[in-house]
């Protein structure tokens, strides 16, 4: 008689167990569910692509020292300012204003390889990024504290204004990049001594 009722608890304790074990799952599948009602991530296709195109770099008849100091040349001529001025980087930024309440941001980056041993000849690579900001207009409205009455607001505001980035890419237009190596070039074609040993 006992062994029998001690085989009966023996069911009973695990079937309660087993009972509470899919009470739990069964819960957490509850939660995961209602977890994943209305969180649905934004997901983005993949934006690179790597290939053989040359549309970041040149090769440059010239040192690696030579075709940064071109490039150098190359943004200053543009009205670009020099952040860094390096035998073989180069980074200028130049800031543009399309309309009164945007403001664009180019800064362009040139790293200068040897490409072969003697180093008479230097890869160039360049990129350009374009930042975008807009205005954001917050108005501030003056209260004054009044003992016994509290805090009165008066009608005067302040505004403050302040440029808010919303927009950063990096350029990858041929033309565009074609044109920077051929101002590029122009330089380092003037820097090129004379047949007479004469600098132009």
């Amino acid at each position: 008689m006992f062994k029998e009722c001690a085989v009966l608890k023996s069911f009973w304790i695990r079937g309660s167990a087993w009972a509470w074990l899919a009470a739990c799952l069964g819960l957490s599948g509850l939660l995961a569910g209602c977890a994943g009602v209305g969180s649905s991530a934004k997901t983005f296709a993949l934006q690179e692509k790597f290939g053989s195109t040359a549309t970041y770099s040149r090769l440059f008849d010239a040192t690696p020292a030579q075709t940064c100091e071109a490039a150098r040349r190359a943004l200053l001529s543009q009205g670009y300012i020099i952040n860094t001025a390096r035998k073989e980087l180069v980074e200028g930024q130049k800031s543009f204003q399309p309309e009164v309440e945007a403001h664009v941001q180019m800064v362009i980056r040139v790293v200068c390889a040897p490409e072969n041993p003697a180093g008479s000849i230097s890869l160039g690579f360049v990129t350009a990024l374009q930042d975008s900001y807009a205005l954001k207009k917050s108005n501030n409205s003056a209260s004054l504290g009044v003992g016994g009455i509290g805090s009165v607001s008066l009608p005067f505001s302040s505004s403050n204004d302040s440029l808010v980035k919303v927009g950063s890419e990096t350029i990858s237009s041929d033309k565009f990049y074609d044109s920077f190596f051929d101002l590029v070039k122009r330089y380092l074609v003037l820097d090129e001594p004379l047949e007479d040993g004469v600098q132009p």
